[in-house]
């Protein structure tokens, strides 16, 4: 008997233990931007990869390897004055798409290795100048250098961060040079911002913009990057009385607010879901709003609204413009319309033209029940409503779980 209640025991701890990691949301994802920022010695290079789209294209890739290069190097990188496009192409070289870390570097295979990178997979790398030699040098050094320059100047300093064939981050002692990704790139045509928007349903906040302190610095942040959510026609022009009672800056930030120094696609807004900073955001307020998923479609969403990307305007990197529903209204400019409502005063109860008997107590009168309340079972209204998210059981499915597993154990136990 006590050796078939120690066996109902440990099967009925093995059966929650199951059913407790079936419920563990298990991911290998990275965050490259997240990574690099625990060393601000990487603080440039961190913040190009940003600039350059690149922090995107590793967090989406399974298996990675990056090839940071500290403050100083990047300085030697900045001081060649190379354009924004010249200068992805050569971050893209210290991307390699192979897992190497600090063990695989120094158990190079024959002593060598290829890699392909970043660069090599856009596609327009010529011949080799998208890969980059790993040699395992004697004493323990190793070189890396890019393929096409024929030198291996660079080598491995340290780790950074490694999650096992997943992502791999070193350090590296000079960049990656290679004279097909340094020459020029051709910068994309240059787009009218406002005409564009005119032509595609946001005339009235195209008009708004035009000659504005805001409109300059929309067109200066299309190169490093740029997403603009632009309101409809019937939306602004709604909102039009509401702008116009703002202040110069007021105004000023309510356009900015609808603009994100980066360049975002639907699909890198779908799977970047959070807080976003907007070119109104400055070291006085936050100017932030909130990206999240509803269904097929993304929502931005501020303390005061939340407005639906309805359509893409255009996307032609690095420029994207979405059409929106709703003017999107900041909380630093209209706080007031963020204070709860008073609430109204409690009406005085009618006075009793009646005495009340000698000797007896008036009964209590029956509570009032609205004519459209729902009638029910109260246990019904008290069903826990708190979603908890996938992260763990709530507290009626977790009794019938616990019930189940111990229902399974009993009969088990009752084999022997």
């Amino acid at each position: 008997m006590e050796r078939r209640c120690r066996l109902a025991a440990a099967t009925a701890a093995g059966l929650l233990t199951v059913l407790l990691l079936l419920r563990i949301p298990t991911t290998n994802a990275h965050n490259i931007t997240h990574i690099l920022a625990q060393f601000p010695e990487f603080s440039t290079f961190n913040h190009y990869l940003t600039v350059t789209h690149l922090a995107w294209e590793i967090n989406r890739r399974e298996t990675i390897t990056v090839c940071a290069i500290d403050n100083a190097v990047m300085k030697d990188l900045l001081a060649k004055h190379l354009s924004i496009y010249a200068i992805k192409n050569v971050l893209s070289l210290h991307v390699l798409l192979d897992y190497f870390g600090a063990k695989k570097l120094h158990q190079v295979t024959d002593g060598t290795a290829l890699a392909a990178t970043m660069y090599q997979a856009t596609g327009s790398a010529p011949g080799t100048a998208g890969f980059v030699n790993i040699t395992d040098f004697k004493g323990g050094k190793v070189g890396i250098g890019a393929e096409d320059s024929g030198k291996l100047d660079s080598l491995y300093v340290k780790s950074l961060k490694e999650i096992p064939y997943n992502i791999s981050v070193i350090q590296i002692s000079k960049i990656l040079s290679s004279p097909d990704a340094e020459a020029s790139a051709p910068a994309p045509p240059e787009v009218n911002l406002t005409s564009v928007m005119s032509h595609h349903g946001c005339k009235v906040f195209a008009d708004t913009l035009s000659g504005t302190d805001a409109e300059k610095i929309y067109e200066d942040g299309v190169e490093g990057g740029l997403t603009v959510f632009c309101p409809g026609d019937d939306a602004f022009k709604k909102f039009l009385p509401i702008y116009k009672n703002l202040t110069a800056e007021g105004k000023n930030s309510l356009l900015l607010f609808h603009g994100i120094p980066l360049y975002e696609t639907l699909r890198m807004l779908k799977s970047s879901n959070g807080l976003m900073n907007t070119l109104a955001t400055d070291g006085k307020a936050t100017y932030d709003l909130t990206v999240q998923n509803d269904g097929d479609y993304v929502t931005l969403k501020t303390d005061l609204v939340t407005s639906t990307i309805t359509g893409t305007i255009i996307d032609q990197e690095p420029l994207v413009i979405f059409s929106i529903d709703k003017v999107l209204k900041p909380k630093e400019l209209f706080k007031a319309d963020l204070a709860p409502a008073p609430a109204p005063a409690p009406a005085k109860a009618p006075k009793s033209s009646k005495k009340k008997a000698k000797g007896k107590h008036a009964s209590p009168p029956a509570p009032e029940i609205a004519a459209d309340a729902p009638v029910g079972d109260v246990a019904d209204e008290t069903e826990d409503s708190t979603n908890d998210g996938g992260r763990g059981f709530r507290a009626r499915g977790g009794a019938r779980v616990v019930s189940v597993a111990l229902g399974l154990c009993l009969g088990f136990s009752m084999l022997f």
